[in-house]
This record gives C-alpha cells, sequence and structure tokens, in this order.
C-alpha cells in the first residue's frame, strides 16, 4: 500500500508543477542579457562665438579658386575668429555680395573657395608672389574659410591660425546643422 502511495505521488508531481506555474505566471522566456554600455566618444570643445564686431577687411587679391582678405594690422583673435563667422553667416545667407564679394562667383566655385585672412597686407601676396615670399617660406594667414569640399559641396570650416603653427577649428565642419546648402543643384 505504501508502495502505491508513491506511485500514485510521482505522477501527481507533473501535474502539481504544472498548475503551481501555471497560476504563478511562469514564463518560459530566456532572462534578459546585460546590454553592454559603449564608452563614450570623446567631444571636442569649440570655442564660443566672438561677441566683438568683425574687422573691417577689404579683398586683396583672388583667383579661380582662392580669396585673399586684409584687416587692420592688429586685429585680435577674437576679431578674426568675427570674421570668419561673418563668412560663415554669409555663406548660409546667400548675402556674399553684401560683403563686396560676388556670390556668384562663390556660387560657381569648383569644389571650394578658400578665403585666406591676413593681418594687413605685408605677408597677404605670399600665395601670389613670384620669387622668394615677402614674409619668408611659411604661411602667414590669421585665419582660414573653406566653403566646399571634394566630396561635400556644402562643407564649411573656419580655423584660427595661430604663428606658432597651432590652429583653433571654430566648428564642427561635418556637422548637419552646418551645412550651408550654398551652391546646391534645386
Amino acid at each position: 500500500m505504501f508502495h502505491r502511495f508513491i506511485d500514485r505521488s510521482k505522477a501527481a508531481v507533473p501535474l502539481l508543477l504544472t498548475s503551481v506555474f501555471a497560476l504563478a505566471g511562469c514564463k518560459s522566456a530566456p532572462a534578459p542579457s546585460a546590454t553592454p554600455v559603449k564608452p563614450a566618444a570623446a567631444t571636442v570643445e569649440y570655442p564660443a562665438r566672438p561677441s566683438v564686431a568683425a574687422p573691417e577687411f577689404k579683398v586683396f587679391h583672388h583667383d579661380a579658386s582662392s580669396i585673399t582678405l586684409v584687416t587692420k594690422e592688429n586685429a585680435t583673435d577674437a576679431e578674426i575668429e568675427s570674421l570668419i563667422w561673418k563668412l560663415h553667416d554669409a555663406a548660409r545667407a546667400y548675402t556674399f555680395d553684401k560683403l563686396k564679394i560676388d556670390q556668384k562667383w562663390v556660387d560657381a566655385r569648383a569644389p571650394m573657395v578658400w578665403f585666406h585672412i591676413y593681418r594687413g597686407s605685408k605677408c597677404a601676396s605670399e600665395k601670389y608672389a613670384a620669387g622668394a615670399p615677402p614674409c619668408g617660406g611659411s604661411y602667414h594667414a590669421a585665419g582660414d574659410y573653406t566653403l566646399g569640399g571634394y566630396t561635400n559641396r556644402d562643407r564649411d570650416d573656419g580655423v584660427l591660425l595661430q604663428g606658432d603653427g597651432r590652429a583653433t577649428q571654430l566648428w564642427n565642419p561635418d556637422a548637419p546643422g552646418n551645412n550651408s546648402k550654398q551652391g546646391a543643384t534645386q
């Protein structure tokens, strides 16, 4: 008789377990796995847009792909940055004509146009001078603004150049919000 009780209890165990799991709402889904945490990408700090006015400038020279601009000799870095931002804004708003730079010429660039900004005119002819450059063999611009590129016609890039070879990128030239749509095909 005891033996029969054990046999009946063995038969009842699966039925009992099935009932308990059904009442408890047990699901057979696998346990969630931990999502690997990706390390944060290094962020580049760009300088804040300066609040000083851009200095007056004049077009010193231009050719098929570049324009050399000349400011006052004692223009500060902040003023040069402001001028670069002014060029950036003109590209976005199609207002180079207001800066006395031919908008149609900028639109016709193939594939880019460089703006070289110099403090004073002493070294400004270095890219065009025949023979020895007036200020030596190195590049003496205070800033550069580049509109367009070989793979992205709408790329724009602004860089402040320090005399000791350092360059400060003013914004991310590849960020989608910086596309100027300048000269884009309609």
